[in-house]
């Protein structure tokens, strides 16, 4: 009878608290971003903010990189959905923030960034996932990279301008210039703005708002090989 009720107990969210809050905020993990080195979980804001003062992880002190410790970050989106299971509210109260945010600070030039897309579809069809995003106008330049020959081995995009969802992370643009430019599996491409390399896993959105956001325009990146 003991181990039925035992079994049957039922867990409250603070029971894993322990499993679901940053070292850093002491709240719940927002956007949860996994350190690879040593494999501690932190909110995506805060371990980027930590890494422009150190490169060792805050909580094991452990060097992530000696030069780049945001190449050693990957974002928990299998954890992410548990928080938000587990946690009332949180999504919702997420999204929110986020929707007001764009609304307050978008650039000028991106006329619609905060808003909802266009009006056309519902949103909800498979090839429209991202359409309901608030979305974020780019600029790609590709910087020239000489060969051996002295020529350059990257050609220029046909359209440097690009519309996307703020969610589309640097990995996905890394892929997309690479199927554009029809580049080798073996090419290497690195994103970059204001000319800090910026990791895989980041999003448009973050980039926006941690290194562009008081310039007023379109995000412009740069990509070299």
């Amino acid at each position: 009878m003991s181990n039925m009720a035992a079994t049957g107990r039922k867990h409250l969210v603070r029971d894993f608290n322990h499993f679901i809050t940053c070292y850093l905020c002491r709240g719940y993990l927002i956007k949860p971003t996994t350190v690879t080195e040593c494999l501690h979980t932190f909110c995506k804001s805060c371990i980027v903010q930590h890494f422009e003062e150190s490169n060792d992880c805050p909580k094991c002190g452990i060097q992530v990189h000696e030069t780049n410790p945001l190449e050693m970050l990957r974002l928990d989106n299998t954890l992410e959905e548990i928080i938000f299971k587990l946690v009332p509210g949180l999504r919702e109260k997420e999204e929110q923030q986020e929707l007001e945010f764009w609304r307050k600070n978008q650039p000028k030039e991106n006329g619609d960034v905060g808003g909802v897309g266009g009006d056309d579809g519902d949103g909800g069809a498979d090839d429209d996932y991202h359409r309901s995003d608030p979305q974020i106008a780019i600029c790609l330049d590709c910087l020239r990279n000489t060969g051996q020959s002295g020529e350059s081995s990257v050609t220029d995009l046909m359209k440097r301008f690009i519309r996307c969802s703020s969610r589309v992370t640097v990995g996905t643009i890394k892929k997309f210039l690479s199927l554009k430019l029809k580049l080798p599996s073996s090419y290497e491409l690195d994103v970059l703005c204001n000319g800090e390399i910026m990791g895989r896993d980041h999003t448009l959105e973050f980039i926006y708002m941690t290194r562009w956001r008081l310039h007023g325009e379109n995000v412009r990146l740069n990509t070299t090989t």
